[in-house]
């Protein structure tokens, strides 16, 4: 450990003040933290620059992906996103009152409400990530392609075990209450 990095100084405090506590998760937990919220942080003023916020983003982002005709059910959004109803209802109210998705009955007899991303929509979320991505791909220019990769292999196997061990796949902000 490092005297001098904080996160390091933290864990050897702790270990000074109580010896045998494990410290040990302290370097990878703090610092994960700490970086959600950078890069949580970083993406909001990108996005707030572009006019746009995580939520936008997120919701234009899911029917882009989902491929022609970037048309979703409500419940197929919620499926995706992992919020409640009533989020999903606001966050397409609000896209559909900036002009960027529509809604309309399905027409099968159903209660489901098809959501589609409109053109204004398609060509705001290909800015946004282009921008958002651009911007993540360069903050993480510090590491080779190789250490990029070998993180994201660590991360991936971190992330699952956590999730199976904590009986849970919902993922909310950083620091929220499961809702």
């Amino acid at each position: 450990m490092d005297d001098n990095d904080p996160v390091d100084a933290i864990a050897l405090a702790w270990h000074r003040e109580r010896p045998g506590t494990p410290v040990d998760g302290i370097g990878v937990v703090t610092r994960i933290w700490q970086l959600a919220k950078a890069f949580g942080d970083d993406r909001r003023r990108v996005l707030a620059a572009a006019g746009a916020d995580t939520a936008t983003l997120d919701l234009l982002s899911i029917l882009r992906r989902s491929g022609p005709p970037y048309s979703l059910t409500t419940r197929e959004l919620k499926e995706h996103t992992m919020l409640t109803a009533g989020a999903i209802s606001q966050r397409v109210a609000r896209a559909e009152a900036e002009g960027l998705v529509t809604r309309a009955p399905l027409g099968d007899g159903s209660r489901s409400v098809a959501v589609t991303l409109t053109p204004a929509g398609h060509d705001l979320v290909e800015q946004l990530v282009d921008q958002v991505l651009g911007r993540e791909s360069d903050l993480l220019s510090s590491l080779t392609p190789a250490q990029q990769a070998d993180l994201t292999t660590l991360l991936r196997i971190l992330h699952q075990d956590l999730m199976t061990r904590l009986g849970t796949r919902k993922i909310t902000q950083v620091g929220s209450p499961d809702a």
